[in-house]
């Protein structure tokens, strides 16, 4: 088994639906990678879901404004996992970045993760960072993340790339 704990970041509807306005059109063909992973780190793996807060404030305000079909319940299907993972337990936030208190305490002992998931260039990106910041050492795997469109996938991961060696870019 390995030591470090995966962390598959918002594998949810939301961004599966390529005809939505929040959809990655990479994410049908980053899944199989997504699926391998989550098989081979077992019970070691930590879903993440972006929910939207319940009241927005400061500069969320004017994201909500732009994305107002956004604005549902935590439990609204978009906001689900999309089927192959439905029913696992997550760490929800209403921030890109998923690192936080939820995610270090379900973490554990962990001092290093796998990221991978969607989008890599705004929730992947986000998490990614303040956790090679805390000490966690991250592998973001890029085979197993979705962009907002390919080039953006692309500078997200040269953008991370910067970081070494707090984080690895695994291609």
């Amino acid at each position: 088994m390995p030591s470090d704990v995966l962390v598959v970041i918002d594998a949810q509807h939301v961004f599966a639906d390529v005809e939505g306005p929040w959809g990655s059109p990479m994410f049908a063909d980053v899944l199989p990678a997504i699926e391998a992973a989550v098989r081979e780190y077992a019970d070691r793996v930590v879903f993440t879901r972006y929910v939207a807060p319940d009241d927005p404030a400061g500069a969320w305000t004017a994201y909500f404004a732009r994305w107002p079909f956004a604005l549902t319940a935590p439990d609204h299907p978009q906001y689900r996992l999309v089927p192959q993972f439905a029913g696992r337990p997550t760490v929800d936030a209403t921030t890109f970045g998923k690192w936080g208190d939820p995610l270090r305490a379900a973490l554990g002992d962990a001092r290093s993760v796998q990221l991978c998931g969607v989008s890599t260039d705004c929730c992947v990106l986000s998490t990614a960072l303040p956790m090679a910041d805390a000490g966690i050492a991250v592998t973001v795997r890029a085979q197993a993340c979705a962009g907002s469109s390919p080039e953006a996938h692309e500078n997200a991961l040269a953008a991370m790339e910067l970081y070494a060696p707090l984080i690895t870019v695994a291609r």
